[in-house]
């Protein structure tokens, strides 16, 4: 067993010492409160004994998130944690499964908003039209491990643009780069602008008419549908254009690039964390671990 006093430093978690006081007190009670769900369905009922008798955690609450945090940040396999921890192999693969899921839950902080946290992207719109905030909306693609042969939807995952095996996240930041929100991921073969779709952006940009979007060209199809609320960059000029209208598209894609870089220093934080890199587990459990990653992110660049 190493000392917990080492276990919980920044270098390990990715967090600081303040900002996992706080996940602490956030989340004890309800990882206290799924643990006795749990044990209520088991045995059928109520409790027999008094509170805090029978067996004690070998993992403790505190554990259990420090380990989760150094998995998330250094995706170290889980017998190494139970080494490092002196428990079961066992024991640390549901603790970070109980962990993630709560850490997955929170949503994206906003800043000067204390307590208040975006979950869904309604949310996010929400937010947008009542603070005036301009928004900057991208994907990125994740590695994944390639599915087994004869497995129906192989092909869904093969990117046209990586080319490799990859899941696709679309992320919405504001103009400071920080994560308002992360949707549920689909598989890299599908458009951007269809993942976006999917999510429902149509309908919150019909509901928040004052909302404006940057985007990249990957998503001209909104800048159709929803002029003046989703913002691509000007189209190139054609070879019979003037050198004049050549250089002032040329301006114009520049300052558009340079206003919706934001989101991509969004994209660079989130790739910090060493399991965003490239996923090596079961592709069903990405989702999860991109949205508790991104609202641990999100924590930091608030003021967490």
């Amino acid at each position: 067993m190493v000392n917990r006093a080492v276990l919980v430093h920044r270098l390990f978690t990715g967090i600081s010492q303040r900002h996992l006081a706080c996940l602490i007190d956030e989340l004890a009670a309800p990882w206290e409160a799924g643990l006795e769900g749990r044990r209520h369905a088991a045995r059928g009922g109520a409790r027999k004994r008094a509170a805090g008798a029978g067996a004690r955690h070998q993992l403790v609450f505190v554990d259990r998130l420090a380990a989760t945090l150094i998995h998330l940040r250094h995706d170290l396999p889980h017998g190494v944690l139970a080494l490092l921890f002196g428990v079961d192999r066992s024991t640390v693969t549901r603790a970070i499964a109980e962990i993630r899921g709560l850490l997955a839950e929170r949503g994206c902080a906003v800043p000067d908003r204390p307590g208040l946290r975006l979950r869904t992207l309604a949310d996010v719109f929400a937010y947008a039209q009542a603070e005036g905030v301009e928004l900057r909306l991208d994907a990125t693609e994740i590695q994944v491990r390639r599915p087994p042969a004869g497995r129906g939807g192989r092909q869904a995952f093969v990117s046209g643009k990586k080319k490799q095996n990859t899941m696709k996240a679309t992320v919405i930041a504001d103009s400071q780069g920080r994560t308002l929100w992360v949707d549920a991921l689909r598989p890299g073969r599908m458009h951007d602008e269809t993942a976006a779709r999917n999510e429902g952006i149509g309908v919150c940009f019909q509901h928040f008419p004052d909302v404006q979007v940057l985007l990249d060209d990957g998503y001209l199809g909104l800048r159709r549908d929803h002029p003046g609320q989703a913002v691509t960059p000007p189209r190139k000029g054609n070879k019979i254009s003037p050198p004049e209208v050549h250089e002032a598209r040329h301006r114009a894609r520049q300052r558009h690039s340079s206003d919706r870089i934001t989101v991509e220093h969004a994209l660079a934080d989130h790739k910090r964390w060493r399991q965003l890199t490239r996923w090596t587990h079961r592709r069903d459990v990405l989702p999860a671990t991109y949205r508790a990653i991104a609202g641990l992110v999100s924590d930091r660049n608030a003021g967490a």
